[in-house]
């Protein structure tokens, strides 16, 4: 096994006699004397040639009916064949099975329901459309962290055991924590603001929780966010890190993963549009935009599906919408000085109808106003002590955003449903495997 070639490296190796390990996803046989194997180890797939007079018999018996999904090693020539996927093909000299998967692989080529696919999600993952979404969000994760770590944020772990809300209490997991009560994290803002007085610029990225009781393709109930805090930040200097950030994202995954967009079957042309600079409106003009259509609300009410979906159409890349309502956001978002009516806060809308990718804005930093806020919506006060001692010594502007992962792959793959841009997706009614 020291000696094993990863299948995405045979190209390097033409002529040389290989070993490779990995599983068998199609075979094919001319007659009882030569088979053809379609082996995969994760990085690529291969053809493997198993042919009489090259293998032992055993072998090439083995090789006739190895079941689908089988564990194979394979000793043989790297050769050169432009026909095949990766333009090499491997000529085998030896053959052993592994070991032999059962012989009725749930996973078939025939049309299968959903239910059923994420129900064998661990062994639907093997298939191409889940591998190429997994590399397509691996792409995302990397050109996010890049983006952030050139630009001299530090990342750091928020706790996903707390005290308290930060988003909402309707929307908290319980969980027993030895003789009390503690919480799922929803988000790790508020732990970021408290780093970024010490560091900063930082981020941190993790799993969250929403006890949301919805079931449209936007929503899980445990997603990864990434969360960039800025200190001494405004609401401008974040929407152009939400900007720069959405930005590397698509070049990144235009230039590093064109194989899975092609296995995808995702419209190139539409993510080279989407390149910034992003248009920038606010929610006030935004309903101006939204006046006479199905998609119109008074002001002071939230935008839900229809309103993003209608302005996300009225543009091809994505959209900043800025300055929503104080009475629908979080008790720490900054009031403008200016409209107090409205927060220093901006939701990024992705096109093609996928919806709020990002959330941030400015964080209050008066302490008697966010003493206020959590009176008026009925919070406990206690847990907050820490957050509020932020203010307390030391207080500064920050600001900063959370970046659903899941949403952002599914818009880049054009995926349809979140569900399919998560390895093991977690909803409302599903919590295995």
């Amino acid at each position: 096994m020291q000696d094993r070639i990863r299948i995405r490296s045979l190209s390097e190796h033409v002529g040389a006699e290989v070993v490779l390990c990995g599983w068998v996803r199609q075979r094919r046989s001319s007659g009882a004397k030569l088979h053809f194997l379609q082996v995969s180890d994760g990085t690529a797939g291969v053809q493997v040639v198993v042919k009489k007079g090259n293998v032992p018999d055993e072998q090439l018996e083995a090789a006739r009916y190895v079941p689908f999904e089988s564990t194979v090693v394979v000793r043989g020539t790297v050769k050169e064949d432009a026909r095949q996927v990766g333009g090499v093909e491997v000529s085998a000299t030896e053959f052993e099975v592994m070991s032999a998967a059962a012989e009725d692989f749930p996973i078939g080529r025939k049309e299968h329901g959903v239910g059923f696919l994420m129900d064998n999600r661990h062994l639907w993952l093997r298939s191409s459309r889940p591998r190429a979404a997994m590399r397509i969000r691996a792409e995302v994760i990397r050109a996010c962290r890049d983006y952030l770590d050139e630009g001299g944020f530090t990342c750091v772990d928020a706790p996903i055991f707390n005290s308290s809300a930060a988003e909402g209490t309707a929307t908290l997991f319980p969980v027993g924590y030895f003789d009390q009560t503690i919480y799922l994290s929803q988000t790790g803002q508020l732990h970021m603001e408290a780093a970024a007085q010490a560091l900063g610029d930082v981020y941190c990225f993790g799993p969250t929780f929403r006890a949301e009781k919805s079931k449209t393709r936007r929503h899980l109930t445990e997603f990864w966010m990434l969360e960039p805090e800025m200190a001494f930040a405004d609401l401008d200097e974040d929407m152009d890190v939400m900007e720069g950030m959405i930005g590397r994202v698509v070049e990144r995954v235009l230039e590093r993963c064109g194989p899975e967009l092609d296995v995808l079957e995702r419209d190139r042309a539409i993510l080279e549009r989407c390149l910034p600079p992003y248009p920038r409106i606010s929610y006030t003009e935004a309903l101006e935009r939204l006046e006479g259509t199905d998609a119109s609300i008074p002001w002071g009410e939230d935008f839900g599906a229809p309103q993003e979906d209608a302005v996300s159409a009225m543009f091809e890349k994505p959209v900043l919408v800025h300055r929503f309502p104080t009475a629908i956001k979080a008790f720490y978002m900054k009031p403008d000085p200016e409209q107090p009516e409205v927060v220093l806060g901006c939701d990024m809308i992705a096109p093609e109808g996928y919806g709020e990718i990002i959330g941030g804005g400015e964080r209050s930093a008066d302490l008697a106003y966010l003493e206020r806020k959590i009176e008026e919506e009925g919070l406990p006060k206690e847990p907050y002590e820490w957050y509020l001692d932020l203010r307390r010594y030391g207080a500064n502007p920050t600001a900063g955003f959370g970046m659903g992962l899941e949403r952002v792959v599914a818009w880049m793959g054009d995926l349809g449903h979140v569900r399919e841009a998560a390895p093991f997706a977690r909803t409302m009614a599903r919590t295995s495997p």
